[in-house]
């Protein structure tokens, strides 16, 4: 990750699939979970794009509330 900007690196919504081992279908519906609060994808030209940091920083407060 760039240490100076690290909010420009992003990840495809396939990539974000692939990374919690879901299906898109899943994805879609994690983005809707308003209880879940995952973070929700920047759209360029129709493609979904995630923020890193923002998917590092939901995964933190997940386990912590799950420790």
């Amino acid at each position: 990750m760039n240490a100076e900007h690290p909010s420009r690196e992003y990840l495809t919504g396939k990539q974000v699939a692939t990374r919690y081992q879901i299906t898109p279908v899943s994805l879609y519906r994690w983005e809707r979970d308003e209880r879940l609060g995952f973070p929700q994808p920047m759209i360029v030209n129709r493609r979904k794009l995630f923020k890193i940091d923002e998917l590092v920083a939901w995964e933190r407060a997940r386990a912590k509330g799950a420790a």
